[in-house]
């Protein structure tokens, strides 16, 4: 007999040891098969698992599971991301202990180190994705920095610069003050900050005694400002739009423009337009043909462009002597404390600066159109389809995309610059010698190589196909591209999804993937964001530890509700290690009743009725699951399938089987263990895609191959079968005796009646059918309600609690067993209780700033909770009418 309790931690560990050796999960790349393929988000490789990663990782998984076992023939690519940014830190902080800076290096010795660092450590990542259960062909794994990804990033960038697809610009960008380089939107936090909105006066330039007053959180930046904007139709400011102010400190010239930009209702209405230090201002400026004034260095200290007071002021220095001279000039009107959102660099933790600079660009708007028509033709659909609207939103309006980064780490543009600024990009310095001699003649020449490395975004781009081995035309890109489904977080549609679907057509002249399911974000039980900050992150592999990944990989698909952010509890994780439990404990119930797995069994040759209604339940499963699965409807599988488990299995078609395995007939009984063992094995096969790891250690010890090292449930078929018609009449006859069951069982619970109580039942309008179901039945009945006799009467005795259960009444008389006064207070002050918790929770929806400000998620629950009570009292209410007549 197995154990009685599951070692998770010793299971767990044995088996992904074992998957990991025997590479399980190796792809047949036949051609025979259809492809399943789907894009493992590469990990940074500086990365530890953390629920995102547990979240996506494990949707991806049980994908992969699911379509394996309905043989297809699955690649799941598995891959690291060399992390531009964030691993340059990495190895500068070793550097820091050990008292050097990677100038002290150089450059080439500097990225020696970081190599060196990635073999030593670089695959925590992998060994934690492996914990969770991940099943990929780990031997494929890529790297976004290996040689031929190398390769194949020069290539595309080559060629894209060929096509003027790629070029180099002076625009604005994020700059972090502190690593001296751009950064993407996504490396950029917003923290929520108390600051002050300044008022400053800025003199109209031919009556020095009229202003216009503008509002700044960034006194600073006003020394860059080349106009102040109103809007067209505020009446406060139309007679002004086109008249000249005099910049204050500054003596400067600076228009009044008109731009649909300003906001009347925001601060003064007025507002200044810095055209270099700003991204709004910045597009105001393009439309209005401004100037643009940078006057910051890339430290962000106040350049030669400004008054030479101010020269080599750090920023936050000359804001302060700014706003001590505005108010000796009588030019500070008045200050006010705000809260607003402040641009951090998420790995620098300084202010990120918009700043104007020598930058490449991909011209994204070009690249944006097949992306946006293979959208709208359907080729790629959006689960949820609402975002698909987010996704033409963004492409719709998108902007040149900065691909270059001012790091040593990542892939260095493949550029030289010449001695007049002609740029020459090739494959090799050797070609650019080679074009160069062709630009240049006779004339000497040196070329420099240009120093940045591409956006880590860049390489990613690629990843469907690079990975498959383009540009070589592989059996592998033949066989596995287009993929078939990319599972991601909403935060990337625009940093990966539509920039991956862009390379992809423009490279392969075909669409990525198919499908782009969009996951939630992973939320505290309160529905806030995790952050350190806070204190309320929750660590995955914690919760592994404690609870087992599969517990961790059931509360995932459970909560995952499509369009809404999960909202994750440690009660949720321990309750599904409760019901991983409770699976290893019906095994041994099962092994106890001698019931092993007989592959020769065959489910449409049964008698019993019994076991004619859990197959037929059991086909009913299947296909709620497989279609749940297919549709990414991941809540609705683990749903039906705890249902079917702690319900129609445990509690209903287990204690039904029981007085059988009791009973004297050896025929019955050998029917029914083989049908237990049959359904107990193909509910693993259900469960498999979610829960790995208990439903292969109990798969083994049921079939009794504990040391086949070649078997796995993923590698098994998926349950096919159908409901042969003779059943039908089983699933009605026992689906009748579990509700008559149910219906007492509530009555029992409303009522507060003991379970040793027993009672008497009373059947009006029983049919000839519902008589023999009765007879059958009788003793399973009796012991699951817990009654003492069963009467089919042609009228009900008077003083019986009533229930009515499709055509037939269910008459119970309570008067000896309960006091029938004392219960009806409870019930009427059970009710008055709910009903003021229903007067408020109406009154809070009819709220109009709390259905405006509160999230949607908080809306969502507050609705949910109003129904449940509703609910409940419907329900008290008609347990309260049943008692009334007595």
């Amino acid at each position: 007999m197995r154990e009685k309790t599951y070692n998770i931690a010793e299971i767990e560990r044995k088996l992904s040891k074992k998957w990991s050796e025997k590479n399980f999960f190796k792809e047949s790349g036949k051609g025979k098969k259809v492809p399943f393929c789907v894009m493992m988000p590469p990990a940074n490789i500086t990365g530890s698992l953390h629920m995102g990663h547990a979240l996506t990782y494990t949707l991806q998984d049980v994908l992969i599971r699911f379509n394996r076992m309905q043989g297809r023939d699955v690649l799941w690519q598995p891959g690291v991301d060399h992390a531009g940014i964030a691993t340059q830190m990495v190895v500068e902080r070793q550097l820091d202990q050990e008292g050097l800076k990677k100038s002290d290096l150089g450059r080439e010795a500097f990225l020696d180190r970081i190599w060196a660092w990635k073999e030593e450590s670089g695959g925590v990542i992998t060994e934690q994705l492996k914990r969770l259960g991940a099943s990929a062909n780990w031997e494929r794994s890529r790297f976004t920095m290996d040689e031929k990804f190398n390769k194949a990033v020069n290539k595309c960038f080559i060629s894209l610069f060929d096509k003027g697809l790629i070029y180099r610009d002076k625009r604005l960008v994020n700059w972090d003050v502190k690593f001296q380089t751009a950064v993407s939107d996504l490396e950029v936090e917003l923290r929520e900050e108390k600051g002050t909105l300044w008022y400053i006066k800025y003199p109209l330039e031919d009556d020095p005694s009229a202003f216009i007053t503008v509002a700044t959180t960034r006194p600073e930046t006003m020394l860059g400002d080349t106009a102040v904007a109103v809007h067209k139709d505020d009446e406060r400011y139309k007679h002004l739009i086109g008249k000249r102010l005099r910049l204050p400190l500054t003596n400067r010239i600076i228009p009044i423009i008109a731009d649909e930009h300003c906001d009347p209702e925001k601060g003064s209405g007025a507002v200044k337009i810095t055209p270099a230090h700003d991204f709004n201002d910045f597009q105001v400026g393009k439309r209005q043909n401004l100037d643009i004034l940078n006057i910051f260095d890339s430290t962000a200290h106040l350049n030669d462009n400004v008054p030479e007071i101010y020269q080599g002021l750090e920023r936050f220095a000359s804001r302060r002597k700014i706003l001590e001279d505005l108010q000796e000039l009588e030019l500070l009107e008045k200050e006010e404390p705000i809260v607003h959102s402040v641009p951090y660099g998420d790995r620098s933790g300084v202010i990120i600066e918009p700043w104007m600079t020598d930058q490449w660009f991909v011209d994204a708007k070009k690249l944006s159109y097949p992306a946006i028509k293979a959208v709208e033709k359907g080729d790629i659909s959006f689960v949820p389809k609402q975002w698909a609207e987010v996704y033409f939103e963004w492409l719709r309006n998108i902007e040149p995309w900065c691909i270059s980064r001012q790091i040593w780490w990542g892939h260095q543009i493949p550029a030289w610059h010449g001695p007049d600024g002609h740029i020459f990009v090739a494959s090799s310095e050797k070609e650019a010698i080679f074009k160069a001699k062709k630009y240049y003649g006779e004339k000497d020449f040196d070329l420099i190589r240009d120093t940045d490395v591409l956006d880590t975004w860049f390489s990613s781009s690629l990843w469907p196909f690079v990975t498959l081995g383009w540009p070589e035309n592989t059996k592998e890109l033949k066989q596995y591209y287009p993929t078939q489904v990319l599972v991601t977080g909403t935060d990337l549609v625009f940093f990966w999804v539509a920039r991956m679907i862009m390379m992809g057509l423009h490279f392969t002249k075909d669409i990525p993937f198919s499908t782009v399911y969009m996951h939630p974000l992973v939320l505290d039980e309160k529905g806030e964001k995790m952050s350190k900050s806070k204190g309320n992150v929750i660590n995955p592999l914690e919760l592994i530890e404690k609870y087992g990944a599969d517990a961790l990989r059931y509360t995932i698909t459970s909560l995952s509700v499509q369009g809404k952010n999960i909202k994750l509890a440690e009660k949720r994780v321990e309750g599904s290690r409760n019901f991983v439990t409770k699976i290893w404990n019906i095994s041994r119930y099962l092994m106890m009743n001698e019931c092993t797995y007989d592959p020769l069994f065959n489910p449409h040759q049964v008698n019993l009725s019994v076991n004619q209604w859990i197959i037929y339940k059991l086909s009913d499963l299947t296909v709620e699951v497989t279609e749940a699965l297919q549709t990414y409807k991941f809540n609705e599988a683990s749903h039906h399938l705890y249902q079917f488990v702690r319900g129609t299995f445990c509690d209903w078609y287990v204690e039904f089987t029981k007085p059988i395995l009791k009973g004297s007939s050896v025929e019955e009984q050998e029917e029914t263990r083989k049908c237990l063992a049959w359904c107990f094995f193909n509910i693993l096969k259900l469960l498999h895609p979610m829960m790995p790891f208990v439903t292969d250690s109990l798969s083994m010890q049921f079939m009794n191959i504990e040391s086949d090292n070649s078997f796995s449930l993923s590698k098994q078929s998926w349950p096919i079968f159908d409901k042969e018609a003779n059943f039908d009449e089983a699933a009605r006859e026992l689906d009748w005796i579990s509700d008559l069951v149910a219906e007492i069982r509530s009555l029992r619970t409303e009522s507060n009646i003991a379970p040793k109580t027993m009672l008497t039942a009373n059947i009006l309008g029983a049919t000839d059918q519902h008589k023999k179901w009765i007879e059958r039945h009788q003793e399973l009945v009796f012991k699951l309600a817990r009654l003492d006799k069963i009467n089919v009467v042609k009228e009900l005795p008077a003083g019986c609690i009533q229930l009515v259960q499709g055509s037939i009444t269910i008459g119970i008389s309570l008067g000896d067993i309960i006091d029938i006064d004392k219960e009806k207070n409870r019930l009427r002050k059970e009710i008055e209780r709910l009903v003021v918790d229903l007067k408020q929770l109406k009154t809070k929806l009819k709220n109009k700033k709390f259905m405006e400000r509160a999230p949607k998620e908080i809306v969502d629950e507050q609705l949910r909770r109003r129904d449940q009570v509703k609910a409940k009292i419907i329900k008290i209410q008609q347990a309260l009418e049943r008692i009334e007549g007595f």
